[in-house]
């Protein structure tokens, strides 16, 4: 079985593997491609029907100003940042040929609790991975401090709303290797009354 092997759902799902998103190259999705990948990752199960979540496609000639923000946003918020933080800063926005910011964007007050919508929201990013790799690209979900503060929030959503995820999208420059998997013995219990 081969990461290019989307012969069956099962082949799809078996072969997925997350990209680093540093390596992953050009050719991106196109604009419409990625316009179907966040309409199947709107797919995703949502308790209620509220659409917790938000989708924020940032376009390739948006990156260098996404790049400007994120080091003015990590300069006032880390006065001691350095100039390689800034570099790493900079270069987290423009790696990768494409990029979706995932907002978990929950319904408040509402009878669903808030912890389902946040998990709705987890499962989009999953489900917008999923559609990239059965398009024939990969992905990477990332978080990092961009997704903790409230300043980049903002570039993205407003108040009541968290990054759920950064999800860049491209082409791998290398095969993409199979990670440590946790023993199913461990991780897998049959529950006994």
């Amino acid at each position: 079985m081969t990461f290019n092997d989307r012969t069956t759902p099962l082949t799809l799902l078996q072969t997925r593997r997350s990209g680093k998103p540093r390596d992953l190259v050009a050719p991106g999705p196109s604009p419409a491609q990625l316009d179907e990948m966040v309409a199947i990752a709107a797919r995703t199960p949502d308790h209620g029907k509220l659409a917790p979540w938000r989708f924020v496609i940032v376009p390739d000639e948006a990156r260098p100003a996404l790049a400007l923000k994120l080091v003015e946003i990590l300069r006032a918020e880390n006065p001691d940042a350095t100039p390689r933080d800034e570099e790493a800063a900079a270069q987290f926005a423009t790696q990768a040929p494409a990029l979706v910011v995932v907002l978990s964007a929950p319904v408040q007050p509402h009878k669903v609790p808030l912890w389902e919508q946040e998990l709705s929201a987890g499962a989009a990013c999953m489900n917008l991975l999923h559609a990239a790799h059965a398009m024939g690209f990969a992905g990477g979900w990332l978080t990092g401090w961009p997704a903790y503060s409230d300043a980049v929030r903002d570039l993205f959503g407003g108040a009541g709303q968290r990054i759920a995820g950064f999800v860049f999208l491209g082409t791998p420059a290398r095969p993409l290797e199979e990670r440590p998997r946790g023993e199913l013995a461990q991780i897998v219990h049959r529950w006994n009354p």
